[in-house]
């Protein structure tokens, strides 16, 4: 024994290494207050840079931010923002960007001066206040990652940080840049008459200065969607395609992607016990593959359940954050089904508490890419494979219902489109990330499928919505290469192919006009939709003709 040190000795050097790693952290938070004068924020209270989740759980706590549940989870509640406010969202208008930028209804223009103008009064605001500063990255491919800065005002949004987004290790923590930062002060209220904006929230990103501003809002979403919009745009310019999907792979390390909107099953979908997690929200497609952009998952709550979503419900323990989740005020035990603060309930925990995730993030190209939608009319077929050109038309509709809470004033499904699944997000044209997602289905042969996690039998409000074992089953179908063997037979409406059996999966629900009641009705609610389809495709321009003629029929 006196020989053989067993390892001690490489051991201690290694947290020997760790711990003056850490001393240079703190001494660094110590005397430069993590180097925040930069950005013109100054006499400042306490700063606390990448606090862990346990002392970042007790700020909370002793601020009175939150209360633990049965499970451990720190649960907050947001206030009058339980959802992404898109009308308060602007982009600031700058001459190096504003050709590229695609203006429109998301994409709201902001003079420079007002964005100026309000950074000023962020600055004015902190003095004094202590600060949360997270540092880490977006993007697990070190190829194509950017450094990003999170600086919060309160401890639980700073916590959201901490597991939304790559956290580095001591030596990464030392020589981190940011090249995007977040500031978001949920108590300072903008003032519409001079700030130039629609209420006291606001969301401001300007791409040239590489810098987002959050004011009036603490639902911690607009934090993830602004760094993701930021992703959206730089992505493109090193020829990845930023996508608002989940991903997965099987055993053999095939990839599938899943393409939908909040609401629609993406989280829970792609949280497959059979199949590994790559992330459930936010990826690139690279010429090496797929990676996550984030390292946590940010999901919907309301109704869930241990039987139907097991691995989301083991997720939620000491370290997850919960926002707006009813808890029983003596037992704490939380209520999934009380939707009575928001249908938008939502939950924030690091992917790596899904059992079978992947770490890094990382995975080739995909074989299978699924679009997801939750169709209110209830009049597309539970699942139905697509050809490129059709594909590239369905992901640049981007149709489904938004569902209730996902937004403020949404309370029921309401149909709409969002180009690219995600329009809410995208600076830039969808055009632009229509021909690249076609460019890469054509490279790698990719199988795409539409799947209707909504209604059947009718519109919502008669018929049922479709239940997720069905849902689950047709999934592992179209991933697994049975479809392969079935016949398919084209929609006559929206052509796209509908097989004529799924395994395990009743065939009844295959064909939407066979749940109706009345086949009259069914065909004129579909003829309604198509004209939607159609309709929405006519806002966009110089779109490849092949690509158009892959629309609905419309009579």
């Amino acid at each position: 024994m006196n020989h053989n040190t067993y390892g001690i000795e490489s051991n201690l050097k290694d947290l020997n290494q760790v711990y003056q790693s850490l001393s240079q952290v703190t001494a660094h938070m110590e005397h430069n207050t993590c180097g925040l004068e930069y950005l013109g924020l100054k006499n400042l209270g306490q700063v606390y840079r990448n606090l862990s989740v346990p002392q970042l759980i007790e700020k909370a706590l002793a601020r009175g931010e939150g209360i633990l549940t049965t499970t451990g989870a720190i649960s907050v509640q947001t206030g009058k923002y339980t959802g992404r406010s898109p009308a308060d969202k602007f982009i600031v208008d700058e001459s190096d960007t504003h050709d590229e930028v695609d203006w429109n209804s998301v994409n709201v223009p902001l003079a420079r001066e007002k964005f100026d103008l309000l950074y000023k009064r962020m600055q004015a605001y902190v003095q004094g206040r202590d600060l949360f500063v997270f540092d880490g990255y977006v993007g697990a491919d070190p190829q194509y990652r950017i450094g990003i800065r999170v600086i919060n005002q309160v401890a639980s949004q700073n916590l959201f940080a901490h597991q939304m987004f790559l956290r580095p290790s001591p030596e990464e923590l030392v020589h981190h840049k940011p090249d995007l930062t977040i500031i978001s002060v949920p108590g300072l209220q903008g003032d519409p008459d001079i700030d130039g904006i629609n209420s006291e929230a606001f969301i401001v990103i300007s791409f040239e200065k590489r810098l987002v501003l959050i004011g009036g809002s603490q639902y911690a979403g607009e934090i993830k969607k602004s760094a993701f919009s930021f992703m959206n745009y730089l992505m493109t310019k090193r020829n990845v395609l930023p996508m608002h999907c989940s991903a997965n792979l099987d055993e053999k390390g095939n990839t599938a992607l899943f393409f939908g909107l909040s609401g629609t099953g993406k989280t829970t979908l792609s949280a497959d016990p059979n199949r590994y997690l790559i992330g459930d929200d936010e990826h690139g497609w690279s010429d090496r593959g797929i990676f996550n952009f984030e390292g946590g998952c940010y999901a919907k709550t309301i109704r869930l359940s241990q039987k139907n979503e097991p691995q989301i419900w083991d997720a939620l323990r000491f370290g997850a954050m919960l926002e707006n989740v009813v808890l029983n005020p003596e037992t704490r035990v939380p209520d999934y089904d009380d939707g009575s603060l928001t249908e938008n309930t939502r939950a924030a925990y690091p992917v790596n508490y899904i059992p079978n995730c992947v770490i890094p993030g990382l995975g080739g190209h995909p074989k299978t890419v699924i679009f997801l939608t939750a169709d209110a009319f209830g009049v597309l077929p539970p699942i139905a494979k697509l050809t490129h050109r059709q594909a590239i038309y369905h992901f640049m509709s981007g149709y489904t219902s938004k569902l209730a809470g996902t937004e403020r004033g949404v309370t029921t499904p309401q149909a709409t489109f969002s180009s690219c699944f995600g329009q809410p997000f995208l600076p830039l044209s969808p055009t632009l990330y229509g021909q690249m997602l076609f460019d890469r289905l054509i490279e790698h042969d990719v199988t795409v499928y539409l799947i209707n996690t909504g209604w059947t039998g009718g519109p919502y409000g008669v018929g049922t919505r479709i239940e997720i074992q069905q849902t689950r089953a047709m999934v592992s179908a179209a991933l697994s290469g049975e479809l392969n063997q079935v016949k398919f037979h084209h929609h006559p409406i929206f052509k796209i192919l509908v097989p004529e059996a799924v395994p395990g999966v009743d065939s009844d629900i295959l064909d939407p006009q066979k749940t109706w009641s009345d086949p009259n009705a069914y065909e004129q609610q579909a003829q309604a939709l198509a004209k939607r389809f159609s309709e929405n495709f006519q806002k966009f321009h110089q779109v490849p003709l092949d690509i158009i003629e892959a629309a609905p029929k419309v009579e």
